[in-house]
């Protein structure tokens, strides 16, 4: 990597987070000075300063250690786990996944790409008949099933496109999402885009209204994350969880 990527990659996020030198400069515990350096490459930092200014950044923790790499260090990350921590993690996720039954929910990746599920939500998708097709953003705005049976869709795939775009922004050296957004941005069409663009105050929480057969099912989705985590893998990973939003909903899953 050449030496001039880690001053434009600060530089970058500094004005993306709207942070004057200064600012960011108290916000890390450095000299405005020194900062001033690191952007114009007159001075190198050490790997401990390329972490507080990530953090300082509220940068994720992919593009922390693509900020780390081009700093000419080895970034932070899952290299070093070893296998009780991994089964650790994978266990806190099964049992959050198994506790929230008899509802569904997921384990995903930032991209909405589902990597195991508890059994209500198989049996959900099932019932929808979503296939084989492991994206919830495309599953949702793609023509079919799920789409059809969705009677606030466009409300729905306009909150997941402001969704999708806001971790898009935060992640700017992440070419793959910035194609998946545009791919959903085709699926949803005109319509949707111009109502994400005029619509000035989105609900407060995301809920779904499908109609499965005889019934009408009212969902609101929960999202989580695991807190203070500095490996991208981790940092990436999501917990959706999909509660009734009415006693006919409540009764219909408990049933399922």
């Amino acid at each position: 990597m050449s030496e001039t990527a880690f001053p434009a990659m600060l530089r970058d996020w500094r004005r993306r987070a709207r942070f004057s030198q200064l600012d960011l400069a108290l916000e890390a515990g450095l000299s405005q000075r020194h900062l001033s350096f690191l952007e114009t490459g007159r001075a190198r930092p050490g790997a401990e300063l390329v972490r507080r200014l990530g953090a300082a950044l509220g940068m994720p923790a992919a593009e922390l250690a693509a900020l780390t790499r081009a700093a000419g260090y080895a970034p932070p990350g899952g290299a070093n786990w070893g296998a009780e921590t991994r089964a650790a993690l994978d266990a806190a996720v099964g049992h959050v996944l198994d506790g929230h039954a008899p509802y569904p929910a997921v384990a995903m990746d930032w991209m909405w790409t589902v990597s195991r599920a508890n059994a209500p939500a198989l049996a959900f998708f099932s019932r929808l008949g979503l296939g084989a097709e492991r994206n919830l953003l495309r599953a949702v705005l793609a023509p079919g099933p799920l789409r059809e049976r969705m009677e606030n869709w466009e409300e729905t795939a306009a909150a997941l496109l402001r969704l999708i775009a806001l971790e898009i922004a935060r992640r700017p050296n992440d070419p793959a999402g910035r194609a998946l957004l545009e791919e959903l941005r085709s699926l949803a069409g005109k319509a949707v885009l111009e109502g994400t663009a005029q619509s000035a105050r989105p609900a407060p929480v995301m809920s779904l209204t499908i109609r499965l057969g005889e019934a009408r099912l009212s969902l609101l989705s929960m999202i989580a994350t695991i807190g203070m985590s500095h490996d991208a893998m981790i940092d990436d990973l999501r917990i959706e969880t999909l509660l009734p939003a009415d006693a006919q909903t409540r009764a219909w899953f408990e049933a399922l």
